[in-house]
């Protein structure tokens, strides 16, 4: 799955991503950070990621540009 980072808190390591297919979104699990490229996240940075059996972010590497499957923003009318 690929989302972006909604929220991080670098000291107690709690964040939040937004999955871009449903705009779902998903706490990061406690070792989520542990193995991966990243020190600390920022908002708005796109990650691919899994979900482990609590449904938490898990196993997180960078993100593409590509979209993949954002949904459309319904225009007001």
């Amino acid at each position: 799955m690929q989302g972006v980072i909604k929220a991080y808190d670098p000291e107690t390591r709690d964040g939040v991503i937004l999955r871009d297919t449903d705009l779902s979104e998903y706490d990061l699990a406690p070792d989520a950070l542990v193995g991966s490229v990243f020190r600390m996240l920022r908002p708005g940075q796109r990650v691919v990621f899994e979900l482990n059996e609590s449904e938490q972010a898990m196993s997180l590497s960078l993100g593409s540009e590509i979209d993949m499957g954002t949904p459309a923003w319904l225009e007001s009318e």
